[in-house]
């Protein structure tokens, strides 16, 4: 069995998409679309930059759709799967893929999570960190020890957990982790607290965009960042995606469940080509992985 991959936010970079764009005229119409609905030329950023704006979490986010959906676009033909799941952003993408939300719908409440966000984290000051070398439980027991607003963030595989929070709790929590053995221990170039209580107010507003898109049932399911489980239900698909801002990305509990599951071959769309499938080879090495980007 086969599942589609969808990266998030972190893995944009200047020309992503430009050989999809110049090769494939089914994924070049999937960024004129996109230029159409978001109002402005995406495309010239994503391909020339300049790389401050593409940071930008209101051009990041709908970047990284973009370019998601144009490799999935590209490449439909080629290739069939049993289920989807996307780190945080790309649960949208994996919503769009499985024909949950249309691409045009999937790119509004992109835009409207990517501005909300991007309004957040101008409003309250927060960070992010890198650990890697520690259990999940020790990360987990040093945050709650904290009084400030630190978290476990994303779970992205075994011995690589994202922490979020406040600069002061994060910047405490390292230091200790690093006391703790962490064999890295690094403060990201983030200026917002994703995945933690700190974006409530993003999820205020993007709660009335979800409310706004129109849900069918996907055509396989989805495993969602908040339960790592599958999906199928509209409803709890919706609830799940706004629960979301303010939760841990549970990507190696999805990846397990999946696995659990009988998925055994995993393709990553978009970013990189090499983030989320290079965390299914850090849970196990013997499933079958691919990209297109």
């Amino acid at each position: 069995m086969k599942a589609a991959l969808f990266p998030g936010q972190g893995s944009q970079f200047i020309g992503m998409g430009l050989a999809l764009y110049n090769d494939k005229p089914q994924a070049k119409g999937i960024f004129e679309k996109a230029n159409d609905i978001i109002g402005f030329d995406l495309t010239q950023i994503m391909h020339e930059g300049p790389e401050e704006s593409l940071k930008q979490t209101n051009i990041t986010q709908p970047a990284v759709f973009v370019h998601s959906l144009a490799a999935l676009e590209a490449n439909r033909d080629a290739i069939s799967f049993d289920a989807v799941a996307g780190h945080s952003l790309g649960e949208i993408s994996a919503l769009v893929a499985a024909e949950c939300i249309s691409f045009e719908q999937g790119l509004l409440l992109v835009k409207e999570r990517a501005d909300s966000m991007q309004d957040a984290c101008e409003k309250t000051e927060g960070t992010m960190a890198a650990i890697l070398g520690l259990e999940d439980w020790v990360v987990e027991k040093v945050c709650e020890e904290i009084s400030e607003v630190v978290v476990a963030a994303n779970f992205n595989c075994p011995g690589q957990l994202v922490i979020s929070g406040s600069i002061s709790g994060v910047e405490q929590a390292v230091e200790q982790l690093k006391e703790k053995g962490a064999r890295r221990a690094l403060i990201l170039n983030v200026r917002g607290a994703f995945h933690s209580e700190l974006m409530k107010p993003a999820g205020d507003r993007l709660k009335a965009q979800i409310e706004k898109t129109q849900f069918s049932a996907p055509k396989v399911p989805i495993y969602q960042n908040v339960n790592a489980t599958a999906h199928t239900d509209p409803e709890v698909i919706k609830e799940n995606l706004l629960v979301q801002l303010t939760s841990p990305v549970k990507w190696t509990q999805s990846m397990q469940a999946m696995i659990d599951n009988g998925i055994n071959s995993f393709t990553e769309f978009g970013g990189n080509g090499k983030t989320l499938t290079g965390f299914v080879r850090r849970i196990s090495k013997e499933f079958e992985t691919a990209s297109f980007n």
